[in-house]
């Protein structure tokens, strides 16, 4: 029987040079940012709710661990179950609108609305870096 080797990861900037290297690395970077701050957007909501301390934080750790086993497993870029480019898009839909809402749960609507925005608008140029060439 004959293994086949999975394909190695290599991030999408290595694909390109000159000055375009230089922005989807920094759109790169814009995405981990993003990502990152979705987390503690829902964390900050959960910890803002009206019950006991240790609710609030069972509740934070709960809502923070389900995004964070849903992106590891079908979002990140080394996600343990790949799927097609409309399932990812989808998993970050649900991702970065739960940061949104929970920005918006806290009563900060122009916040929840520009980061709405700015992770559709990352989300759609790191799709568009990742696609496969000639596509």
């Amino acid at each position: 029987m004959t293994q086949v080797n999975p394909p190695q990861f290599r991030p999408e900037w290595e694909r390109y040079s000159g000055v375009l290297r230089t922005l989807v690395m920094a759109n790169a970077f814009v995405a981990l940012v993003l990502e990152l701050a979705l987390f503690v957007f829902v964390a900050w909501w959960a910890l803002d709710l009206d019950h006991a301390l240790w609710t609030r934080l069972l509740i934070a750790v709960a809502a923070v661990g389900a995004l964070v086993a849903l992106w590891g497993a079908f979002a990140a870029p080394k996600a343990r179950v790949p799927l097609p480019v409309a399932g990812t898009v989808a998993v970050k839909a649900v991702a970065f609108g739960a940061g949104a809402w929970a920005l918006w749960g806290l009563g900060l609507p122009a916040a929840a609305i520009a980061f709405a925005v700015l992770a559709a608008a990352n989300t759609a140029a790191v799709t568009y870096f990742r696609r496969p060439r000639g596509a």
